[in-house]
């Protein structure tokens, strides 16, 4: 399937000079979904993934079925104050300023074999710190899949060292 012909692109949003990327047109789309699913799924089930890891919210849309698929767990990242039990934290960079991410702290064990799972790889700050969190709580990430990858951002420099697979690529 070409998952770019169900890919809105969306120029101007959220300011002028940016093409936006909606991957609610994907998701809309049975077949599509069901397929970039079954994609994810199939680049993983060699890996001996015992979970996957999201970050809120697309990587929970894409995460959660793939767990599904592989038969494993899921484990949610969110933002700071949103997980109700102990956590543990780290702080990123973000075009204009910082944020926090969260994951529970016994929500992974250690030498746990984790996938993580997103929407988009733009410049891989988010997934960076979401991998320093997995690694954090002692679990070994094995591979970060995303559906769309925005070439250009070079996100993949911070995720040297993992194996990283994308659906679709777009320069900006």
């Amino acid at each position: 399937m070409d998952f770019k012909e169900k890919i809105r692109i969306i120029d101007g949003f959220p300011k002028e000079g940016i093409s936006f990327k909606d991957v609610t047109t994907l998701i809309q789309d049975g077949e599509a979904l069901k397929c970039s699913i079954d994609e994810i799924a199939k680049h993983l089930k060699d890996k001996e993934i015992d979970v996957i890891v999201g970050p809120e919210a697309r990587g929970f849309i894409f995460g959660v079925p793939v767990a599904y698929a592989l038969g494993v767990g899921f484990v949610p990242v969110r933002k700071k104050g949103k997980l109700p039990y102990d956590t543990i934290s780290v702080e990123y960079q973000l075009e204009y300023g910082s944020d926090i991410l969260e994951i529970h702290k016994d929500a992974i064990k250690p030498g746990q074999r984790v996938a993580i799972i997103d929407d988009l790889l733009a410049t891989g700050g988010t997934i960076a710190s979401v991998a320093k969190l997995v690694e954090a709580v002692e679990g070994k990430v094995e591979a970060v899949d995303f559906v769309i990858e925005l070439t250009e951002l070079n996100g993949r420099e911070k995720l040297k060292g993992y194996d990283v697979m994308s659906l679709v690529q777009y320069e900006i």
